[in-house]
């Protein structure tokens, strides 16, 4: 009976699985205690749908990438903290399907949640949204801190994908204590051969990435 269960497994588990190109991993068959939330799977993103391309809540990215985030993972296990990704490897057809979205500006069903302040026809020119990203290349993740004692995420001053100042790098007007859990998060990220983006503090990308020019598409499932 363990047997016949065992083999079932295995056929569940490749069913939700693709033979990935060359150099990309599956993120939590490496790194089991890392935590998620993959939005763009959900209804729970800026779009207000799930994204064309994110097929399963599954991360991928590259080999190298999962490598320096298993450091960083590990750092944060001794403090029982725990990264927390929102997205890592992104379909060319989901970006797509972001800039679709962005060009239709009266589609504003989650404007209050995400970006209250910011007028739609300006995502572009603001940098928000692109017809290309660097997650398409593989090496790029959005992710957080949490506390695996209380199992909350720390307050980081603004939500994740909050499109604003707030969300920048360069913005003071925080706590002392937000103040220091973004700091806490660049630091380890940066220790670990992450380079930041100066307007979004939960985006980070492999600085010695593997495909720096290259584009996938493939999707995540």
């Amino acid at each position: 009976m363990k047997y016949i269960l065992g083999l079932l497994l295995l056929v569940v588990t490749h069913t939700f699985s693709q033979n990935l190109p060359k150099g990309f991993a599956y993120i939590q068959e490496a790194i089991p205690s890392i935590q998620k939330e993959l939005r763009y799977c959900s209804h729970n993103n800026f779009v207000g749908i799930p994204v064309n391309g994110y097929e399963e809540n599954v991360l991928i990215a590259t080999t190298p990438t999962v490598k320096a985030l298993n450091k960083v993972q590990n750092e944060l296990l001794k403090d029982s903290l725990s990264l927390k990704i929102y997205d890592a490897y992104r379909p060319q057809t989901a970006v797509n399907h972001f800039v679709k979205w962005a060009k239709s500006i009266n589609d504003t069903i989650k404007k209050q949640q995400y970006y209250p302040k910011v007028n739609k026809r300006h995502l572009f020119k603001l940098g928000y949204i692109s017809s290309k990203s660097g997650h398409s290349r593989g090496s790029t993740v959005d992710l957080t801190i949490i506390d695996l004692k209380t199992g909350r995420e720390l307050d980081m001053g603004s939500p994740y994908d909050f499109f604003g100042e707030i969300s920048h790098l360069s913005y003071n007007k925080l706590t002392q204590q937000q103040k220091n859990n973004r700091y806490l998060l660049q630091k380890v990220m940066k220790k670990h051969g992450f380079r930041p983006y100066s307007k979004e503090w939960w985006h980070f990308t492999l600085r010695k990435e593997p495909y720096p020019k290259q584009y996938f598409s493939f999707p995540v499932k």
